[in-house]
């Protein structure tokens, strides 16, 4: 079974390239075709699709050919109807990505895209339609097949194929174009059905919720849901979440009686050896394989009503088959589509994508998105309209060392005001930024010994030095580079509260992680220093010869390569290329301004 979405701006032709597979398949019954003017409206059956000549709604065909059942999702490519695409791709195997081949790349198609990899779309086509419209040109699909990898490489979409068309003309839908020889790949027929797939389902942690209690009489008594994922056996022992209760299996009901083991995807009735509490809303897991539960959520969101997001306002969170109360905390950043930047936000506007904190009134008993679909994903209602405002990944459990009574701060005895008065000058963070190869660590190393001449107390971090210590464990993934920073501003802060100048060197390339470190030194004491140094001078220097490495796709998501910088709006100094003399002096006078040296 092959799930797919189609996607794309809108009048990219993906209702017509949907009815020309089916015709050219002699899939449409007779009937259905005499009643056809275009070939569009095979899935666009609403009546103001038709007036509009765009797709409003999402339309599912099922269909099979040659031994491959197919379920298409034809989702409406006009942004105002993001939330229907984001219906139709939530449980997609695949999705063609249609492009205009007079357009080429769009912001609606890098939403899109984006919104695949959130929703971990691992399989991507990208169909440049409209081939007829530029004379069939070789140099057209390229420019366009360039202009999508620079954008996709940046994100995590396992597989690639695009294949130029005519969804009018049918060229490359199911048979080969005669007028593009310079095209030698398959058809796009013949890639969906020869795609391989492998499983979107979990099949390792056992999850299911529970949608009722049955109980027809008083000698029986089940509970009815959905596997969410993984699988069970009769004898096998399960706790019920929240209550916390653990029994054992006795035995799994399925429309046809009695089943040796329910997985992933069955609806089924659970018996147990014993009574337990339980109604809609319970989750039951195996005893030895929990979900993780918090009440503070980090989320990616995609707002998809026409009201911002409030802030400190109370929503339903829709969580499996539960209903729970929740307000978004704060906005951790709202995502540029195009550039893929993380953009300071309080709100997030219709179609923003952002990441939230949610605090949620219960524990959500959740595995992260990228584990498991089913338990990653959400809603958000709004309680006064009914309308669903937001659909929701979960990344992970919101830490809050504050609200734990278990942690309590360590206080020095020698504080740091203490400290600077006896060593006569204060503490601050030099926050050195800037992409690989810009001159952070060897400015820091010079500025260090200027300062340590003057028999000032520092404190030298440097990325790679970390990287052999404290943060061998971290790979170098989205995720593991936050945690990075955030280890490294923890330690800044140590060093800091005991009156060093604390020198940091770190690419550091996400704007929000920089304002995290920030917010942990004292106002006035972080200094942010921004080599900005060109791209194509840190490819000339490239003293690891780490960006050959990522250019030859040795190395994933290199910062300036395939993974964005963000360049620091506001820094306290704003290094261009130059002189080292002159960059260090700049430093000495920037600490002397504020105060943090004395006056000469």
């Amino acid at each position: 079974m092959l799930r797919f979405v189609t996607a794309g701006s809108v009048d990219d032709g993906k209702s017509t390239l949907i009815g020309r597979l089916l015709h050219d398949k002699e899939l449409i019954p007779s009937d259905v075709l005499q009643g056809l003017t275009d070939l569009a409206y095979l899935t666009d059956g609403l009546r103001d699709e038709r007036e509009q000549k765009i797709t409003i709604d999402v339309a599912y065909r099922y269909f099979e050919i040659q031994g491959r059942k197919f379920i298409l999702a034809d989702t409406p490519g006009h942004e105002q109807y993001t939330r229907n695409m984001l219906t139709g791709a939530s449980t997609a195997d695949l999705a063609v990505i249609l492009v205009d081949a007079r357009k080429g790349v769009t912001s609606q198609t890098r939403r899109h895209t984006l919104l695949c990899s959130l929703l971990g779309v691992p399989q991507i086509v990208l169909a440049v339609n409209k081939m007829d419209t530029v004379e069939f040109q070789q140099n057209v699909f390229q420019r366009i097949e360039q202009d999508f990898y620079d954008y996709a490489d940046r994100l995590k979409i396992a597989s690639i194929v695009t294949i130029p068309v005519s969804a009018l003309e049918g060229d490359n839908i199911v048979h080969k174009s005669a007028h593009m020889e310079w095209y030698d790949g398959p058809t796009l027929l013949h890639h969906l059905q020869h795609v391989h797939l492998g499983s979107l389902l979990n099949q390792v942690d056992f999850r299911l919720a529970v949608q009722c209690v049955v109980r027809p009489h008083q000698d029986f008594r089940g509970l009815a849901g959905r596997v969410l994922s993984g699988r069970i056996r009769p004898g096998q022992q399960v706790t019920l979440l929240p209550a916390e209760t653990t029994t054992t299996i006795r035995t799994i009901l399925g429309p046809g009686g009695e089943l040796d083991e329910a997985v992933a995807g069955q609806s089924v009735l659970l018996t147990l050896q014993d009574e337990r509490e339980a109604a809609r809303g319970t989750m039951v897991a195996r005893t030895a394989n929990q979900p993780e539960r918090a009440t503070r959520l980090d989320v990616n969101l995609c707002w998809t009503d026409a009201r911002p997001l409030q802030v400190h306002t109370p929503y339903w969170l829709l969580h499996t088959s539960r209903k729970i109360r929740c307000q978004v905390e704060h906005v951790h950043y709202q995502l540029d589509v195009d550039s893929l930047h993380r953009q300071p936000a309080q709100t997030l506007e219709l179609n923003q994508i952002g990441r939230v904190r949610l605090v949620c009134s219960e524990a959500v008993f959740f595995d992260p998105y990228d584990r498991n679909r089913e338990t990653g994903s959400l809603a958000l209602v709004d309680p006064q309209s009914h309308h669903t405002v937001a659909a929701g990944m979960i990344r992970g459990a919101a830490l809050d060392p504050e609200k734990d009574q278990r942690i309590y701060p360590y206080q020095a005895s020698i504080d740091r005001v203490q400290r600077e008065q006896r060593q006569g000058h204060l503490a601050c963070v030099l926050w050195f930024t800037g992409l690989s190869g810009s001159g952070k660590s060897t400015l820091a190393q010079e500025l260090e010994k200027l300062l340590f001449a003057q028999n000032c107390n520092t404190f030298s971090l440097d990325g790679d030095n970390l990287r052999h210590g404290l943060n061998s464990d971290l790979p170098f993934s989205q995720a593991a580079r936050k945690e990075n920073v955030r280890r490294a501003a923890e330690v800044a802060r140590l060093a800091f509260e005991h009156g060093h100048i604390v020198l940091a060197s770190f690419i550091s390339p996400f704007a929000e992680d920089r304002q995290q470190a920030r917010q942990r030194i004292e106002p006035g004491r972080f200094l942010e220093i921004f080599l900005d140094c060109p791209l194509e001078e840190c490819l000339r220097r490239d003293p690891k010869g780490l960006y050959a490495r990522a250019q030859r796709g040795e190395i994933p998501e290199f910062t300036g390569i395939s993974s964005p910088y963000e360049k620091p709006q506001n820094p306290e100094l704003h290094l261009p290329l130059q002189p080292l003399e002159r960059s260090l002096q700049q430093l000495l006078d920037l600490l002397k301004i504020r105060h943090i040296l004395p006056p000469s």
